[in-house]
């Protein structure tokens, strides 16, 4: 990777390719716009050292600005450091602004340009290894979907990669599942991928919100009931666990189940054998069993409320899926599927791409759902602007509010990586990672992760 200095004074150039030599860099020079353009199609170029002067006059600083601006074109990740004399000081300023790394006064001082080099080599090589980190994420991805059926999952980040790569391990065992999560995260989802890649995919799938039924449903609703067996029972009732035989009952919102729900269920998972409200008679089935909460169950059973027998005949493999603000990879991809089966003529626009990124989703996967359905009925034309979102309307969390306690120990390293990358700056490793700045800030509160100085 090359540092190619672009001066069209000779001296210049052989002053910053001996400071280049002296300290193990690679340099190549340019003398004029052309040619430099033509280094950067054709050479490794990690950083440019630009000129801002290539004429006398009222012009100067005039192609200096082309220059940079065509650099841009050609590569807008392609750090540009620029040597301006107080003529050009204006321009050297405006193009920082336009995404300039950073300006020297000539004369320079070699120390401070040196670490200054070495810097923005490291966070051009570290940008590198990052793409080529995606591209392999991507094709692993495809891999994954090209094998198995992940049941319209839209997804980008390496948290829910890894996540449903787990899913799809597990699902050929017929081990008990729980899912953990936020509501309106996608649980159901990885329970129907885990259902349709198991070797019980073809056998009924039957779903039940187990903590939305009240005691005196409950029964009849998971074991069945006869005929006559209680009033308005006036036929046959096969329960869920009966419906589900030989396939996979998902029990949802689990955390809800009263305590008499708890025991009832404990016994059918223990033995596998169930009576039908009205009947003494016992059956045997053979059910897989899936289970979903957003709730802290091991806090549940410190709490009293939940029984830890029960937890660990459901939880043999638990399977987190971290909410929305924690996988921010995954929103304008998101954005982009549930757009496409609404209207696929529709666009976001900048602002509303921009919005969508900034937003902290409390609701999750669900609520960016509804606000893109939002968005498709107030829209006035083909594209979406930031305010047919209704997001100022929204209830995001403040920095005030608690954080999702959905974490582990990736996102630790994942910020740290970020923050060593931008070299402690906050901004630049909140747009590496794809968040907000305060969202990075409340991220690294939560985490009690710091740095010895926020630089903005």
């Amino acid at each position: 990777m090359h540092i190619l200095i672009i001066d069209d004074q000779p001296a210049v150039r052989s002053a910053l390719e001996l400071l280049c030599d002296v300290h193990g860099l690679s340099s190549v020079s340019a003398a004029t716009p052309d040619r430099a353009l033509e280094l950067i199609r054709t050479e490794d170029i990690g950083l440019v050292i630009q000129d801002m002067n290539f004429s006398d006059g009222a012009t100067a600083g005039d192609e200096g600005v082309e220059l940079f601006r065509a650099i841009r074109a050609l590569d807008p990740e392609l750090p540009v450091l620029l040597m301006t004399a107080w003529t050009s000081l204006e321009s050297a300023v405006q193009l920082m602004r336009e995404g300039a790394a950073d300006y020297f006064a000539k004369p320079w001082k070699d120390d401070k340009l040196l670490a200054t080099m070495k810097s923005l080599l490291r966070l051009r090589e570290l940008a590198h290894e990052n793409a080529r980190l995606r591209a392999c994420g991507r094709r692993a991805r495809r891999a994954l979907a090209e094998r198995h059926n992940l049941c319209g999952l839209v997804y980008e980040s390496d948290a829910m990669h890894e996540l449903v790569s787990l899913a799809i391990k597990v699902a050929r065992a017929h081990a008990p599942v729980l899912i953990t999560g936020p509501n309106g995260a996608g649980k159901d989802r990885l329970a129907e991928v885990i259902q349709v890649n198991s070797g019980r995919s073809t056998q009924p799938f039957v779903k039940v919100n187990a903590g939305g039924l009240a005691d005196s449903l409950l029964e009849a609703e998971l074991f069945g009931a006869e005929a006559g067996a209680f009033t308005g029972a006036n036929k046959l009732r096969v329960g869920r666990f009966e419906a589900a035989h030989g396939g996979t009952l998902f029990l949802d919102e689990l955390g809800n189940l009263s305590a008499s729900g708890q025991m009832k269920l404990l016994r059918v998972l223990q033995s596998g054998e169930f009576e039908r409200v009205g009947s003494s008679v016992t059956r045997k089935v053979d059910v897989r069993i899936i289970s979903a909460t957003n709730a802290d169950l091991r806090r549940a059973i410190a709490a009293g409320t939940f029984r830890e027998d029960l937890y660990f005949r459901l939880n043999v493999i638990e399977l987190e899926l971290p909410p929305l603000v924690e996988r921010s990879e995954d929103v304008l991809p998101l954005a982009e599927h549930f757009l496409a089966a609404l209207d696929d003529k529709l666009q976001l626009s900048n602002e509303a791409r921009a919005a969508l990124r900034e937003h902290d989703w409390p609701g999750n996967v669900r609520e960016l759902h509804n606000r893109l359905q939002r968005a498709n009925l107030v829209c006035t034309g083909r594209v979406i602007a930031a305010a047919d979102l209704g997001l100022g309307a929204a209830s995001p969390r403040k920095p005030s509010d608690p954080e999702p306690v959905h974490t582990n120990n990736t996102e630790r390293t994942q910020i740290q990586d970020a923050l060593a990358r931008a070299n402690g700056v906050v901004s630049r490793a909140a747009v590496d990672l794809g968040v907000s700045r305060q969202a990075l800030y409340r991220r690294m509160d939560r985490l009690g992760l710091s740095i010895s100085k926020r630089i903005e």
